[in-house]
């Protein structure tokens, strides 16, 4: 979701199984990049049901998310476009091999951190590394923090970027 203010609305899967990270490859302008399950957040959608969508679209197993992992602001270098990024936590319960992955997706996989750094070049942006980091270092917070000031009945989220990163305060990470 693009905002007033031209700030780009995110959610990224950050999910974790026995030291390996769950991850995306998806050719973007003909290049191969790295990244989360991740995508923007969809007109009426809370940031809850957006990051079990995207997760399920682009590496078809199904996430059930426990924690705000944090909010990333990104500035992408040369341009005028910025995201802010929600991150999550969770497990996944159910894979779908036969699913077929969004557009621009070639496959999901599974990669250590250490893999992440020696391919560090492929990564689609800083946040990947940076959620990841975060993520080992224990950096949760409660899914309670966010409010869903929409009305829609879902108590999981707000979709206004601009409130959202207002009320979010100290949880705000930019990263450079």
């Amino acid at each position: 979701m693009r905002s007033k203010g031209g700030m780009d609305l995110t959610v990224a899967a950050v999910v974790e199984r026995q030291g390996q990270f769950l991850m995306v490859e998806e050719r973007i302008r003909g290049a191969l990049v790295l990244n989360q399950p991740a995508g923007h957040v969809e007109a009426n959608e809370s940031l809850i049901q957006a990051v079990i969508r995207e997760t399920l679209e682009e590496s078809a197993w199904r996430l059930t998310p426990a924690d705000l992992l944090g909010l990333y602001l990104w500035r992408k270098p040369h341009s005028s476009r910025s995201y802010l990024r929600i991150a999550f936590t969770g497990t996944i319960d159910a894979h779908d091999p036969h699913r077929r992955l969004d557009r621009g997706i070639v496959r999901s996989l599974w990669m250590a951190r250490e893999d992440m750094l020696m391919r560090a070049s492929e990564l689609r942006s800083p946040l990947v590394l940076r959620c990841v980091d975060d993520y080992v270092r224990g950096q949760r917070y409660p899914l309670a923090a966010i409010s869903d000031l929409t009305g829609d009945g879902d108590a999981s989220c707000i979709l206004q970027g601009e409130r959202l990163a207002a009320a979010a305060g100290n949880l705000l990470r930019t990263v450079n």
